[in-house]
């Protein structure tokens, strides 16, 4: 049975910019399992677009090379076709065959590789619903949850333009952003969001909690940035998602 209440542990630093959310998620989650680094050697070796962000499969990719599992559920369709995960596909040649036909496609174009790479380092993929279910019985054996959401719809903000992503409601577009899940409250349908940006709407402190349905709608609508996904790293050894 699922304790009403669980809060894991996890320290985040704040984001030295606006790029780094992600590389800043996955060091809170190496110093969780015991791991400590500079945050800044992290960012240094994380892949990266040229115009700058990352996205899942890279920090993944990260912590696979560093000794660790990791398990990728994702929820991008744009990606992902879902008939790949039933029966015996192989992922990584269907990868390799949809890059090769959209060309125009600039996002898969730049994490085919990123996926290819995680999948030979042993890294796991998984589709299946998304539900306050899953993130509770994630969190239940103690396992962060690093997710790539919609920051727009998760903070109601406005909509971002520009190279230095200004708030702009006409010209704007959806921002994506990475903030680890570190616990839940059963009774108030509320989950810990550990965030390592600020300001946000939800006070000064880096942990705040939210309601558990907003945060599985932004996870979904992180689709539109090709972010929608969670990603579970564990030490090795560890019992895999």
């Amino acid at each position: 049975m699922l304790p009403p209440r669980l809060y894991l542990p996890v320290n985040m630093l704040a984001q030295p910019d606006e790029t780094t959310c992600g590389p800043t998620c996955l060091h809170a989650l190496y110093r969780y399992w015991g791991r400590e680094e500079l945050l800044q050697d992290i960012i240094d070796r994380t892949g990266k677009f040229e115009r700058g962000g990352t996205v899942a499969v890279f920090l993944a990719c990260d912590a696979l090379q560093q000794g660790f599992q990791a398990t990728i559920y994702t929820f991008n369709l744009t990606v992902f076709d879902p008939s790949w995960f039933f029966g015996k596909v192989d992922i990584a040649e269907r990868l390799l065959r949809q890059r090769a036909e959209k060309i125009d496609d600039q996002r898969v174009q730049e994490v085919t590789a990123g996926y290819v790479e995680f999948l030979r380092l042993g890294g796991r993929l998984r589709l299946t619903d998304l539900t306050r279910y899953l993130l509770h019985g994630l969190l239940r054996r103690r396992w962060p949850i690093i997710t790539g959401l919609s920051s727009t719809y998760l903070y109601r903000a406005m909509r971002e333009y520009g190279p230095k992503d200004d708030a702009d409601d006409i010209r704007g577009t959806p921002g994506g952003h990475f903030v680890v899940l570190s616990g839940y409250d059963r009774p108030a349908r509320t989950v810990q969001v550990a965030d390592p940006y600020g300001p946000h709407p939800y006070g000064p402190a880096r942990d705040y909690w939210l309601s558990i349905d907003r945060v599985v709608g932004a996870i979904l609508l992180g689709i539109v940035t090709h972010d929608a996904n969670l990603l579970i790293v564990q030490p090795p050894g560890g019992r895999r998602p």
